[in-house]
């Protein structure tokens, strides 16, 4: 049985299985974020991804691109545990890092069918939005559930510590 962790490849690697299973005419599904504390919100977000193709990977901020979009006091879990925890799921094929503060160089790489956002990203403001679209792909922005947020939890523990 293949373990989780075995789902995390380098840039390199992955570019070279997403290209044969392209071949193979599977259609790559690509996303990237923080997940930080992996809550329900993210959970439904990437199975919702999942389901507009046949494979999903998903890149992580590496933890000096999070201290530079979140700030000094984040992430709270590490890039290497929160891939395994991003790989432990189901739903995901594949994990990455990328250390920019935008996947856009990731995006030009691996060319991906379809990328998927967060609600809170218009399309037109949606990172690799234009690479995708102009090798026929498509641009997809999913629903944002409200109810969670890495950043409120955060704030929650702070404010039970006092």
């Amino acid at each position: 049985m293949e373990t989780s962790r075995a789902k995390i490849k380098s840039r390199q690697e992955l570019k070279g299985i997403l290209e044969q299973l392209k071949a193979d005419g599977k259609k790559i599904v690509f996303t990237n974020g923080c997940f930080d504390l992996l809550h329900p919100g993210h959970v439904h977000y990437l199975e919702k991804a999942k389901a507009q193709g046949d494979v999903l990977v998903v890149a992580l901020n590496t933890d000096p691109s999070v201290r530079k979009i979140k700030g000094q006091d984040r992430p709270v879990l590490g890039e290497e545990d929160r891939c395994e925890i991003i790989s432990a799921l189901g739903c995901v094929d594949f994990v990455t890092t990328f250390e920019e503060e935008t996947p856009q160089t990731i995006i030009e790489e691996l060319i991906p069918q379809v990328l998927i956002k967060g609600g809170d990203w218009p399309i037109n403001q949606i990172v690799g939005r234009k690479i995708v679209e102009s090798n026929g792909g498509r641009v997809i922005s999913v629903d944002f559930e409200r109810e969670f947020s890495t950043s409120d939890i955060i704030d929650r523990i702070r404010r039970s510590g006092k």
